[in-house]
């Protein structure tokens, strides 16, 4: 039954896919996750791949050429200098959507036999697939591999009843960006939003609108990122340990709506429809700031006239709520091995020694792509540490790697789009005065239900 709601449900639209985040619609590229680009100088022409079947080679399903591709390639290029001369990666370039639609129709007909050796998937749609087709991701846990080198709160997500099945990708630590400049003509720095509170970001969110008339965030109403990172960030999330949904009774959930509506109540946090007028508010600099996955940068940095007037620093907290952090988690990806690969050992190395393994790897992507890796040790490396003059010259490579390491995990579900969905609509209901609060989120928690019958 459930197998079979899974294939209605993907037969519709698809979760939106991002090459490096889950949030709302961009990409840490600057593109659609699923751009198909003509010029990407992928090594193979097969529209369905396969595996290598053995020897020195394996192939890869992913997407976007100038950020998950180039970061394979090149991990591709250092393994073969470093350790296997003879080695070959065959590149399939295959769009998220696409990676996941393949997969469920292997799974479904039972038959694995065209499925590339290694898959790229986003991190929270792989609950889902892993959930309902176990049978086609490989076991890595005693792979050789070092987990635990990897950020906690990025890990779990590749995480399934104890066993690792993902080795973590790009990094989707939330970060909190300002302009410096707007903030010192309401009287404040950088440090005055580093290390607070959500009641004290309200209080200098309303100075800042009354000194400059810019408002202090935006950001969807219908897709919430906000209310998503606000909860990762105290470990609280929409979902009880078991992964059913926990929308009623939910105190973390109820103080991040109240601070919620209380931003926009005080005129600091500017609703927006679409992606496009999110990206608009930072770029017509209708706002002094934003909050998101730290791949919200290289929309950030489309704004050359602002260089060195960004700064970046953690996120407020929550004030009421147990467990409480300034850090958080909105968007990533990991790389999977399928249980079609025939070579698991070449498969296990390959990922060992280049992207939970190098930090040459990690040093040459950066630059190339803006790729940013959870993998700890990548942190202390020179390229990590240097200054960068857009961003104040802050080492904000190095900050984001060392905020990924203090987010809290939380529990996640196999219906993760789904319910945040279903939230997103019942926090524009409450908005809108369309009902009580309490028979609002009643009426959600049943919508919610609905995916588990």
């Amino acid at each position: 039954m459930k197998k079979k709601l899974l294939s209605v449900l993907l037969a519709g639209v698809m979760v939106i896919s991002l090459a490096a985040c889950g949030g709302g619609g961009g990409d840490s590229s600057g593109g659609d996750s699923n751009s198909n680009s003509s010029g990407s100088d992928t090594s193979a022409e097969s529209d369905e791949g396969g595996s290598s079947e053995g020897g020195h080679k394996l192939t890869v399903w992913t997407w976007d050429p100038a950020f998950n591709i180039p970061a394979i390639k090149e991990a591709a290029e250092v393994y073969k200098a470093e350790v296997d001369s003879e080695f070959e990666l065959e590149v399939i370039e295959t769009l998220s959507d696409d990676c996941e639609t393949k997969l469920q129709t292997c799974a479904e007909s039972g038959d694995f036999g065209t499925m590339a050796d290694i898959i790229l998937m986003q991190d929270n749609s792989f609950q889902k697939f892993v959930s309902f087709y176990p049978e086609a991701f490989t076991d890595l846990t005693d792979s050789g591999i070092d987990f635990s080198e990897f950020a906690e709160g990025k890990l779990a997500y590749s995480i399934v009843d104890g066993k690792n099945y993902g080795v973590p990708f790009d990094n989707g630590a939330a970060i909190s960006c300002y302009r410096t400049d707007i903030l010192d003509e309401a009287g404040y720095t950088i440090d005055d939003l580093t290390d607070i509170d959500w009641d004290k970001f309200i209080e200098i969110g309303k100075a800042v609108k009354e000194k400059t008339g810019k408002y202090m965030l935006s950001g969807q109403a219908n897709s919430q990122d906000i209310i998503m990172m606000m909860l990762q960030s105290a470990g609280a999330s929409l979902f009880n340990e078991d992964g059913t949904p926990n929308l009623v009774g939910n105190d973390a959930l109820n103080e991040c709506i109240d601070l919620y509506q209380k931003m926009v109540k005080e005129g600091i946090f500017y609703e927006v429809n679409e992606w496009d007028e999110y990206v608009s508010s930072i770029t017509n600099e209708q706002c002094a700031g934003t909050i998101n996955g730290n791949w919200i940068m290289a929309t950030v940095m489309g704004m050359e006239d602002t260089s060195g007037n960004w700064a970046i620093t953690n996120l407020p907290k929550l004030v009421k709520t147990e467990g409480a952090t300034n850090y958080s988690n909105n968007g990533g990806s990991s790389w999977y091995i399928s249980s079609n690969c025939q070579n698991t050992d070449l498969a296990f190395d390959f990922m060992a020694k280049t992207f939970a393994g190098s930090v040459t790897l990690y040093e040459n992507i950066l630059p190339t792509t803006g790729a940013i890796s959870t993998w700890g040790p990548a942190g202390d490396s020179e390229a990590y540490q240097a200054p960068q003059e857009f961003w104040s010259d802050q080492p904000i490579f190095a900050t984001v790697v060392e905020f990924a390491e203090k987010t809290p995990s939380n529990n996640t579900s196999a219906y993760y789009y789904d319910v945040r969905e279903v939230i997103s609509t019942a926090i524009q209901d409450i908005m809108s005065g369309a009902g009580e609060k309490d028979a609002i989120l009643e009426q959600a928690q049943a919508d919610a239900e609905f995916y588990y019958q």
